[in-house]
Formats: C-alpha cells, structure tokens, sequence
C-alpha cells in the first residue's frame, strides 16, 4: 500500500485565514533565517552553525500545529538543536512568535513535508522524534496518508540513534488503534508502557498543546505512546 513515503502529497490547504500585518511581518522578517535550508545535506553545523565535531543533540517534530510544544521542548533543552516541520502557514507563524518571545535559538523550521528534512538527515542523528495529534484520517480509503505508516516510520527509524525515542499522541481512537496495530508489527521500536497510566498520563517532559487543551474540554481522551528505537 502506498503511504506518505512514497505519495509525497500534502492535502489541505497551506494557509488558513488571513494574516494581520504583524503576522505578515513576523513571517517576513524572520522566517528566512530560520528556516531549513532548501537542499543539501542537513546537520547540527548546517542548521546551528555549531563547530565541526560539536555533538549537539538534534530532535525533530512532524506537524507542530502552532508550536507549543515545539517551543516548550527547546525552552526546557537550549542545548539540543529542533526541528520544526509543519506545512501550514498559519502555524509556521503560531511557531515564530514563540520563537520570538522566548527569544529562542535552537530552533529550525520547515514549511513543508517533513519526509524531505527526514531523508536529508545522517543516519542515527536524531535522538527523539515527535508525531503529535497527527490528521486522523478516519475513513478506510484514506488510511494511506496516516504518517503512522511502514514507509515513514523506516524512514523515522533510520535517523533515530539506538535508543532513541518515538513519541505519538493522538485523542483519535481509530488512529490509535491504527498506531497500535501498526507499532506492534515493528521489530526495530519498543513501547515502553508497562501499565495503562504509562500512556493515559501526559509525561512531565511533554508540553501540553492548544489543540490537546481543546480534545479534553471535548471529552476526547488523549494517548501518550512512547517508543525505543532498538
């Protein structure tokens, strides 16, 4: 079955409403410093500038909606380098203005399909990877696009260090069932839960997101998968 590694089309729209003129200008003004660079191979020299044989850590988050978590992930680690991939404008620009007010360093965007950062990355570079509330995709015809799928996760696989992390979380309960189905096939990921809170409870390390806020006042329950790259 074909899935995102191999479709490499992005569906939806890129921009939602409108932006104001100081979202414009925010986009203007620091999008293009902070961006992933447009072709070449990736790493923590070309990303941050860092020296040659500096070890920085380097993690990376597919679809960070407004980058809440993104944000709150670089605060709490200015030493790791981060990655940001989401498609959307609207949320590129929720990303910049955290950047901006937390007057952060260590982080890198992407306007785009995550896949394309992914396979541009050294092999076992990455020492965590986040999938957070990715789109569902709830009808059976369209379960191909879910990036819980074996093409994207060979991909995630390869650039994750041995004992490096997957986190997935989703309110969606046919895509968690999919992620669960799909994760225990693998042999090269293992779910560290071992009782039921390990996964209902959102860890300490893991900031909460709008769009998470927003599933639990709808009384969606919210799943915390967290996987070993073995």
């Amino acid at each position: 079955m074909n899935d995102p590694a191999t479709i490499r089309r992005l569906y939806g729209r890129r921009q939602g409403h409108k932006l104001r003129i100081g979202q414009a200008a925010l986009v203007e003004e620091t999008l293009a410093p902070l961006s992933v660079p447009e072709a070449g191979p990736l790493d923590a020299r070309v990303l941050f500038g860092d020296a040659e044989g500096q070890e920085r850590p380097l993690e990376l988050e597919i679809g960070f909606g407004a980058g809440e978590h993104l944000a709150g992930q670089a605060t709490l680690r200015p030493e790791t380098g981060f990655i940001g991939c989401e498609p959307f404008l609207n949320g590129v620009v929720g990303a910049l203005g955290h950047i901006r007010d937390g007057g952060l360093t260590n982080v890198r965007l992407h306007m785009g399909d995550a896949l394309e950062v992914v396979e541009r990355l050294p092999d076992a570079s990455l020492s965590r990877v986040y999938l957070l509330h990715p789109d569902p995709w709830p009808k059976a015809r369209h379960a191909k696009r879910r990036m819980i799928n074996h093409g994207p996760l060979d991909a995630i696989a390869a650039k994750l260090k041995p004992g490096a992390e997957f986190r997935l979380g989703t309110d969606d309960p046919t895509y968690c069932r999919w992620a669960m189905m799909i994760m225990n096939q693998r042999r090269d990921f293992v779910w560290t839960a071992r009782t039921p809170a390990d996964f209902l409870t959102r860890p300490d390390d893991w900031p909460e997101t709008r769009y998470e806020r927003k599933a639990r006042r709808q009384g969606h329950e919210v799943w915390y998968f967290r996987y070993i790259r073995q």
